[in-house]
This record gives structure tokens, C-alpha cells and sequence, in this order.
């Protein structure tokens, strides 16, 4: 709870990954990649429930063991890869309301795919949308990225053209404007908004910068083995 507004943790885990077969629960410096992002929510002083939402009895026996709350499986028209997680948010907050009678002022936005969180970034963040709650609905975890979008090439047949053509074509990174990417550290709305906007990314939304070491989401392989390196070396872990 901060500010007396109630805070749902809300971590999506599904079974079915096409780049990456079972990275839920795949193990990751010991440790299945899932209990990274439960025991870090666990470091929270303002999350009032840690709900794991899974369409899969092993992933919910799992999460339950690292202390993440698992009150149902989530239904299959919700975990294909099509899925919005908007709409897995929705399902998870109708079905706390209706059936546990519980309800929250504030929805974090967990992904188990972006494992390298600070102990205090989940606060961080949660303090920020409080105290500027006036001015904006949501805040973003965001991470300057190296690839910027001018330099950003598309084929079209045998050709090699800019993906955006309208912005200046630069010969030296440093000559750009930084650029950020949204990584899932944390996605944090009010609740009211979120389900009336249908979208963590609010019209009143702000930003909360990452480390460039977190500039991690795990999609295949190569995601995985550069997230688990990087845990090492800095968390010291292995």
C-alpha cells in the first residue's frame, strides 16, 4: 500500500513461448527465470498482492513456491501469443473483485522477461506515479538504447533504405537525440485508467530510466544467455 491506495503485482506467465521454449521456468542462475521477478516484488514495502497469472499447473506450482499468490489458471482464449496483456490485466483484476473481494488502486506490470531489477526500482517507481499523481496515470521503465532510429534500415526487394527516412541521417551516434526503449522492469498505472485507456502506455504517462545493464528482454536463447551473463557479473551471483 503507499499513500493508503492498494498495489496489485501483476506477473504474466504463460506456457507457450515460440523463441524460447519453456523461459519461464527455465533456470537462470539457479533459479527458474520466473523467481527472479517474484522474489524481487517480495522486496517491495508497497505491494499489497503478487499475483502470478499462468496457464499452467507446473508454472503455478513454481511460482507458488517463491511466494507468488496463483488463485486460478488463466483461460486459453487469454495465453496464446496473441494475447493482450492488457487483457490478461483485466481478467486478473475482475477476478480478485468478483471472487477474492479484493480490489487496488494501482496495477504493476511485472515481466519475468526482463529479470534485471534493482531491489528498489519497484518502489522507485510507485513513489514517483504517487507523488505526481495529479499529472499522470502511469509510469514506464525505459532504457536509452544504442541502435538509434535514424541509423535503422529496412529491405524493400534488393534495396537497403531508412526505416525513417524523416528523421537526419547522422554519421556519428553522438550527434543524435537519445532514444529509449520500454523495457519490462515495470509497467505501473492506476487502475481506473488502465482499464478505461485498455493500455498501460496512458495519455498522461511518464517515464522512469533504467541502467543500461537492464536493457535485457529474453525472447530466445541469446536474450537468456546475455541476461544470465550479465546477472553474474554484476550481482556478483555464480
Amino acid at each position: 500500500m503507499i499513500n493508503k491506495k492498494k498495489v496489485l503485482a501483476l506477473i504474466p506467465a504463460r506456457r507457450g513461448s515460440k523463441g524460447l521454449p519453456g523461459k519461464n521456468i527455465k533456470q537462470m542462475c539457479g533459479k527458474p527465470l520466473l523467481a527472479w521477478t517474484i522474489e524481487k516484488a517480495l522486496l517491495s514495502e508497497y505491494l499489497d498482492c503478487i499475483l502470478v497469472s499462468t496457464d499452467c499447473k507446473d508454472i503455478a506450482s513454481i511460482a507458488r513456491s517463491f511466494g507468488g499468490y496463483v488463485p486460478f489458471l488463466r483461460p486459453e482464449e487469454l495465453s496464446s501469443d496473441k494475447s493482450s496483456t492488457f487483457d490478461v490485466a483485466a481478467h486478473a483484476l475482475k477476478f480478485l473483485q468478483e471472487k477474492e473481494d479484493m480490489d487496488f488502486e494501482y496495477v504493476v506490470l511485472l515481466e519475468p522477461t526482463s529479470p534485471l531489477r534493482e531491489d528498489d526500482d519497484i518502489d522507485k517507481m510507485l513513489e514517483v506515479l504517487s507523488k505526481n499523481r495529479s499529472n499522470f496515470d502511469s509510469i514506464i521503465s525505459v532504457g536509452e538504447v544504442d541502435e538509434h532510429p535514424s541509423i535503422v534500415k529496412r529491405l524493400k526487394g534488393s534495396n537497403l533504405e531508412s526505416f525513417c527516412p524523416e528523421l537526419k541521417q547522422t554519421l556519428r551516434r553522438q550527434d543524435n537525440e537519445a532514444a529509449f526503449f520500454p523495457y519490462g522492469v515495470a509497467y505501473v498505472a492506476n487502475k481506473n485508467a488502465l482499464l478505461k485507456e485498455k493500455s498501460f502506455y496512458t495519455e498522461r504517462c511518464t517515464y522512469f530510466k533504467i541502467k543500461k545493464y537492464q536493457n535485457i528482454e529474453i525472447d530466445d536463447i541469446y536474450g537468456f544467455l546475455c541476461a544470465e551473463r550479465i546477472m553474474k557479473y554484476e550481482w556478483g551471483i555464480g
